[in-house]
């Protein structure tokens, strides 16, 4: 086993490790994630200052009174067409004669924006659109605080082809526990990881009682407050597929040896079983400001990122087996992780397509997995990981996009009927 290259992820090991103030880029500034993270940085000035910020472009105004507030010298926006906006918005936050931040627009902002000078950059974009921006950040030699799972399962030999050894610190909160958890020993002392799943807003209900759940349904999730698509993600658990997938890649341990159960509390957030037959968990109150300190200070611990327990009130912590019948996206996830080349990328591009597809309307919540399972199938045998290159995941995303619009249209047809 110590023959074997280091993970992507090793708690053990930390790139470039620095001193002092980091400097940190956050790409995804307006999201979830992004809001979340300068919250952090604004009440540590002591230890991060935040020097460039990116977004999609949907919420302008506030893009600009984040730029104000944390003084960074670029923000970048993806779709060209709201420059005017955000001059005009950044024209209302700055008062007059003050040095006003540089603009980036365009597809390639984030990516440019990645590799400009910092300490960290913090990938907090939703979707498979953050795979050039992590290539970007690795190859440019930053520290990169990965919150986009995606770019890591669609790019995955390329990714680890460009990683230093400690380079990617995980945000994920699942991957930030097993982070903490794999420091208590070696990886020869590895037995099993084990991820944990609230199980969304569906957990206990058969596949036939999902049958008819709406998009307010699918939404509403018990435990996390996230963004549209990630929150469906998690109530179909693809969310979950992919992360054992992630798991697979960032710490190099067999998909064999990576279970899923389902905890509806979400204190413990994922454990590691070592082989003399300890298991570590680490728990915390569902809050991401925790992850997300652990991405952008370890080895250090940031004071105060988020709520402890109390634990002098009593609570009840339940764990329980998936339901692979009625949520068969983890079993799916595990098949085209083990297909590696271009099967992660397919499923991956096929689902947002149809999470797309139900959001609108157009789609029966049980119609997801089955149409990204039929273009799964549809792909067959993917292109070498060995020779994957980024042409090769475009090339497959488009494919199976345009396959999961049309196989959804037909299910939606058919359930019409």
């Amino acid at each position: 086993m110590s023959d074997r290259p280091a993970p992507l992820a090793d708690p053990h090991l930390l790139f470039d490790p620095a001193a002092g103030r980091r400097d940190i880029v956050i790409l995804g500034s307006t999201g979830s994630i992004g809001t979340q993270a300068i919250d952090l940085a604004l009440r540590h000035p002591d230890r991060f200052r935040v020097t460039a910020l990116s977004a999609a472009g949907g919420k302008v105004a506030l893009l600009a009174e984040q730029a104000r507030l944390l003084r960074v010298n670029t923000v970048a926006v993806a779709r060209e067409d709201v420059v005017p906006a955000l001059k005009e918005a950044l024209n209302a936050q700055y008062a007059p004669g003050e040095p006003m931040p540089e603009i980036l627009a365009g597809p390639d902002a984030a990516t440019e924006l990645a590799a400009s000078p910092c300490h960290t950059v913090l990938n907090g974009i939703t979707g498979s659109i953050g795979l050039a921006p992590t290539l970007a950040a690795l190859r440019a030699g930053r520290t990169l605080a990965l919150a986009n799972k995606e770019s890591l399962i669609v790019g995955g030999p390329l990714v680890k082809a460009l990683a230093k050894p400690g380079q990617i610190i995980p945000v994920d909160s699942e991957h930030a526990a097993l982070f903490q958890a794999l420091a208590a020993g070696t990886r020869a002392d590895v037995s099993k990881l084990v991820v944990t799943a609230s199980g969304g807003p569906f957990r206990g209900r058969t596949r036939a009682e999902l049958a008819g759940v709406t998009v307010e349904d699918a939404l509403a999730h018990p435990t996390w407050a996230m963004g549209p698509v990630i929150t469906i993600n998690s109530a179909t658990l693809v969310n979950k597929g992919l992360e054992v997938i992630e798991a697979h890649l960032l710490y190099d341990i067999p998909f064999e040896r990576i279970e899923v159960v389902v905890h509806p509390q979400s204190y413990v957030h994922s454990m590691v079983e070592f082989t003399d037959g300890s298991t570590l968990a680490q728990a915390t109150p569902p809050d991401m400001r925790g992850p997300i300190a652990i991405g952008l200070g370890w080895p250090e611990r940031i004071p105060g990122a988020a709520p402890a327990f109390d634990w002098t009130k009593a609570s009840t912590w339940e764990f329980f087996p998936l339901d692979t019948e009625a949520f068969p996206a983890v079993d799916l996830a595990r098949r085209v992780g083990t297909l590696g080349g271009t099967a992660p990328a397919v499923f991956n591009a096929a689902n947002e397509e149809c999470v797309e597809a139900f959001l609108a309307g157009r789609l029966p919540f049980t119609a997801i997995m089955d149409t990204v399972s039929a273009v799964v199938d549809e792909h067959g045998t993917p292109a070498a990981g060995t020779s994957l290159t980024v042409a090769d995941v475009l090339e497959a995303e488009t494919w199976a996009r345009a396959r999961a619009r049309e196989t959804a249209a037909r299910a939606a047809v058919e359930a019409r009927a």
